[in-house]
């Protein structure tokens, strides 16, 4: 069974909403932990639209499992992560009109400048791992630029209509994730998982962690976050598809 990280992004996007101090994505970090999830995820932003510094630095003083910041690769981000040290970063692209992250990050055709910014980040003593699509040539490239890890973007998945469109995607995860296993690269999966999809991804081998954050913080606007995290952890955790 892999672990579960929680992205508690949208509980800062609601409070931001309002430039307010409520929902609190600390505490909102803390249950997340308390009803069982192994790590908490936050993507600091350029334009801080919703996570902001205040809420990185007690996440770091706060979390009792892992935290995993989600950045781009720019000089800010680096002097931030290698301030706060987070167990975890995750390279993620970024652009400012998006809604969400649209696609993997572009190693291939980076790998000297990646390999150098990991390395700092590495000598740093922060865990570095790469946001990329199931993508032979992007998994090649992150093993030489010395990433830990890789979280396979499952949004294609995700996003596929039931049918030959959705086993297509299914098979390509497959296959990275047995490449980045082979090459000696953990192997994470996330983006547009959620409580009909998350499961099979859970049952691919190499697949030690699931990252989920809208999803489980939608349905906790209607039941409360424990049990969403609660009822996430169960249906990664079943047996069978």
């Amino acid at each position: 069974m892999p672990r579960l990280s929680v992205n508690i992004d949208h509980i800062a996007t609601i409070r931001q909403a309002r430039k307010g101090r409520e929902p609190d994505p600390v505490a909102a970090a803390a249950i997340a932990e308390l009803a069982g999830a192994s790590g908490i995820i936050a993507h600091l932003r350029e334009d801080r639209r919703h996570v902001q510094d205040r809420d990185l630095g007690l996440l770091r003083e706060t979390v009792q499992t892992k935290l995993n910041l989600e950045m781009a690769a720019t000089d800010e981000m680096r002097r931030i992560a290698l301030e706060v040290k987070p167990d975890f970063s995750t390279l993620v692209p970024e652009k400012r009109e998006e809604l969400t992250t649209e696609g993997g990050l572009e190693v291939a055709s980076r790998v000297d400048f990646m390999k150098a910014y990991i390395s700092g980040l590495r000598q740093g003593g922060v865990i570095v791992s790469l946001f990329i699509d199931p993508d032979e040539k992007q998994i090649a490239a992150a093993r030489k630029c010395g990433a830990d890890w890789v979280e396979l973007h499952t949004g294609a998945y995700a996003n596929a209509k039931p049918g030959e469109a959705c086993e297509r995607e299914f098979v390509k995860l497959v296959e990275a994730a047995k490449l980045a296993g082979s090459l000696g690269l953990r192997v994470g999966a996330g983006h547009g998982l959620n409580y009909v999809n998350a499961g099979r991804i859970a049952r691919i081998p190499e697949v030690e962690e699931l990252n989920i954050g809208h999803s489980i913080i939608s349905r906790a606007s209607l039941v409360g976050l424990d049990r969403a995290v609660r009822d996430m952890l169960g249906l990664i955790s079943a047996k069978g598809e």
